[in-house]
């Protein structure tokens, strides 16, 4: 399988136990947690879009496709890619594999659009992301 956009980020996270569910494995909204401190680190790495910001980044659009059964103990390496960049947003993608063996756990898709705080409305996307976006 491929991800489409240019790799921007990668981070590794270790699987904690409460991640778990009844049924033994981690449960489907712990891969949405993974995918956004991906996003979140990368961001935060750009000096883009933080707390205290006037603007910052907003998920309109959020998907994930499960592969493989994540089980504890196991640590993950989540890449997140940059595709097609448009005014105000941006789609990002995502790739969760196991570290030691490289196997594919899960593949993801944010749209991200730049969020300006005060307004309460969309802004113009950051140049920094723009640059960093797919052709």
């Amino acid at each position: 399988m491929s991800v489409p956009g240019n790799l921007v980020n990668t981070l590794s996270v270790p699987l904690r136990w409460g991640d778990m569910d009844a049924y033994g494995h981690a449960n489907n909204t712990v891969y949405f947690r993974f995918f956004e401190e991906a996003r979140i680190v990368w961001l935060r790495s750009l000096e883009l879009g933080g707390p205290e910001a006037a603007d910052g980044p907003i998920i309109i659009k959020t998907s994930a496709t499960f592969l493989k059964e994540l089980n504890h103990p196991a640590t993950v390496v989540v890449k997140t890619y940059a595709d097609k960049a448009g005014n105000t947003s941006l789609d990002t993608y995502h790739t969760l594999t196991d570290a030691d063996t490289g196997e594919l756990y899960a593949e993801g898709y944010a749209k991200i659009v730049w969020f300006d705080r005060a307004a309460r409305s969309s802004t113009r996307l950051p140049d920094k992301l723009r640059a960093l976006a797919a052709e």
